[in-house]
């Protein structure tokens, strides 16, 4: 009973993933297919358009890492980790997990500062946006990143795999 509202808002955290995921990719196609048909079938094109693309593709790479995370994956090298047994192979991936962990925590770290900075510069993107507000899936990406395996890290003395 506990966990039940963990998996609920594991099910709702993989539909909101996927449904970003798709969002945004679509809106990178069909951005992309308007230009191009704006620039070579009339010679104009929207101002805005090629910086709003840009970053999409940043938030749909942020969270597409953040989607591999939720099934393991990201590349990984599990050549020992094969090898040993059982309680071995256990505390092999807990590491493993909470180095990764500490890695995304690292990078989340370094983007808050990065986002930080941005806004204290004033910088801007997309037709004069406050660039850190579309930067901010890089600390938060990252964030999530480095919970997830976290949690996977303590999960994987408790599955019986």
């Amino acid at each position: 009973m506990s966990h039940l509202w963990l998996r609920r808002a594991e099910t709702l955290g993989r539909w909101l993933e996927n449904i970003l995921l798709c969002t945004f990719f679509a809106s990178i196609l069909m951005l992309s297919g308007l230009q191009i048909l704006l620039r070579n079938g009339f010679s104009s094109g929207l101002p805005w358009a090629d910086g709003l693309i840009r970053v999409l593709v940043l938030w749909l790479a942020v969270v597409g890492a953040i989607a591999a995370s939720r099934d393991h994956k990201h590349i990984a090298i599990e050549l020992i980790s094969r090898a040993l047994p059982g309680l071995l192979r256990k505390i092999a991936a807990s590491v493993v997990s909470l180095f990764t962990s500490a890695v995304a925590g690292y990078f989340a770290w370094q983007a808050f500062r990065f986002v930080k900075d941005s806004r204290d510069f004033g910088d801007l993107l997309v037709n004069d946006w406050p660039a850190w507000i579309l930067q901010l899936i890089l600390p938060i990406g990252f964030g999530l990143i480095a919970y997830r395996y976290l949690v996977i890290a303590a999960s994987s003395f408790w599955d019986d795999d």
